[in-house]
């Protein structure tokens, strides 16, 4: 499948079956997140798998799981992410991001469902999965077979903008 086709047919699920994910396509979602890239090639992410009965329960504890059965918690070592002489700008939270977006869509193209998640509270995070001081959450990646019925890949037609509104060229 192209690269539009598959960016299109990814959706936020929101809602999965009670079924694992196979070890082999957890780990080809973690080798995508690996080979994404960051800047100066410095490799902050530092992911926490969560698939355990206990795990997600703890999770729970930090966010909604919507009951997904796989979660990776995307986080950055700041004191490893490169930062931009110019302005002082520390890109961690880039990094993390790039490499999210690397590990959702290989998901898609494994017949995953996914769901990125900003909305959680980082200090629940940071406690119950003991992360160190020089490493925070960024986001979460569930992942897993979604219930129900997926959206439709012809929703961005209507619900994104055009490119008119969003492209410049030459100058804004």
């Amino acid at each position: 499948m192209d690269f539009l086709t598959l960016a299109k047919r990814r959706y936020a699920c929101r809602q999965y079956q009670d079924r694992k994910v196979e070890p082999e396509k957890l780990q080809e979602i973690l080798e995508a997140g690996r080979v994404a890239p960051t800047g100066a090639n410095r490799q902050p992410q530092r992911l926490v798998v969560v698939q355990s009965k206990e795990g997600m329960e703890r999770l729970a504890r930090c966010t909604r799981d919507f009951g997904a059965p796989l979660a990776i918690i995307v986080c950055a070592a700041t004191d490893e992410a490169w930062t931009r002489k110019y302005d002082g700008k520390m890109i961690a939270d880039i990094d993390a991001s790039i490499v999210t977006d690397h590990m959702m869509l290989c998901a898609a193209s494994l017949g995953l469902d996914t769901l990125w998640i900003c909305m959680f509270k980082p200090e629940a995070v940071r406690e119950e999965f003991h992360l160190p001081d020089n490493v925070v959450p960024v986001n979460i990646l569930l992942a897993g077979y979604g219930a129900g019925e997926p959206a439709s890949p012809e929703r961005h037609d209507k619900l994104r903008k055009p490119l008119s509104e969003t492209v410049f060229m030459e100058s804004f």
